[in-house]
């Protein structure tokens, strides 16, 4: 983008449409720069312009109309330069994102919450999986701990182990806690993998590092920026995974289930399992990058 770059908006919807028009001029698109809270220009602008300017995120519609003021168009200018210029994904810019209408803090030691579970608590899609002794529920590779607070809000009568390998990541992770004021009922635990979670656990969220080595080389900037070790998931993706099904069912009770994601690895899962027969769960994504198992499920494979 030219330095010399002048919004000239008047109202926050042209404002808007013109930060969108600048960003696609930039070449962002949803294969490249998009994906980490906004899938196209229209909403990231919205995002950059509304959280600039202190306005309701999640009601564009009551201050569309609003006048933008010379110091405004300033401050949107140099948060746009920014965005374009260096390609780090607004959230850790504005070290601001949400997930199911949740405000999170984020930042460069965590990776940015978009994960398809969260839809999937908020729908209800996982409750027929869950009953009266539903009480302990582990978030693995919790990250900023976004699914194990969405999960303490929606349901009020478990409690939470959210664990991550990253101590980085389990200190934005304490942030959020505290932030939602779940310290009671959260607990954040350092373990690789499941060899500090005690268990067992009733139902068991995980939204791994999944993906796999050729696409890890071919992402955008934006998600370089991300923690490697939440990302990349080895040759085929599937490393981690591997190293959680040997292990999981022991640390699961005896009606429990495990929701897994997997993003675009469809194919390297069933290739790499299968003997495996999953539920696959319909999300915003389509049909094929969430999954349900068993404990029954994972004990007649990898007993």
């Amino acid at each position: 983008m030219s330095e010399q770059l002048q919004l000239k908006s008047n109202s926050v919807l042209s404002l808007i449409e013109e930060v969108a028009e600048q960003l696609a001029a930039a070449g962002l698109s949803l294969e490249n720069g998009f994906g980490q809270g906004t899938l196209n220009a229209f909403d990231e602008a919205a995002w950059l312009v509304l959280w600039r300017l202190a306005l309701p995120i999640d009601s564009l519609a009551s201050v569309e109309e609003k006048a933008v003021s010379p110091e405004d168009l300033i401050q949107v200018t140099k948060l746009l330069q920014q965005r374009i210029t260096t390609r780090k994904p607004l959230a850790y810019l504005t070290q601001e994102a949400y997930l199911q209408g949740v405000a999170f803090y984020v930042d460069e030691r965590c990776i940015i919450p978009r994960s398809l579970i969260a839809e999937l608590l908020a729908d209800e899609s996982i409750d027929d999986w869950l009953d009266e002794d539903t009480h302990r529920v582990l978030d693995l590779c919790t990250g900023n701990a976004s699914l194990a607070v969405i999960a303490a809000m929606v349901w009020p009568d478990v409690n939470v182990d959210a664990a991550d390998i990253s101590q980085d990541a389990l200190a934005v992770a304490r942030i959020n806690v505290d932030k939602h004021e779940l310290q009671s009922r959260i607990t954040l635990i350092t373990s690789d993998g499941l060899t500090a979670c005690s268990g067992p656990y009733d139902l068991i969220l995980c939204n791994p590092p999944y993906v796999n080595a050729a696409t890890m080389a071919a992402l955008p900037a934006e998600f370089k920026a991300e923690p490697n070790l939440a990302l990349a998931g080895g040759k085929d993706g599937m490393d981690f995974i591997r190293g959680l099904f040997r292990t999981v069912a022991a640390k699961m009770s005896e009606n429990a289930v495990l929701v897994l994601e997997i993003g675009n690895e469809r194919a390297n899962f069933e290739h790499a399992f299968p003997g495996l027969e999953p539920l696959w769960f319909e999300t915003s994504a389509g049909a094929d990058q969430v999954l349900l198992l068993t404990r029954e499920q994972l004990e007649l494979v990898f007993s």
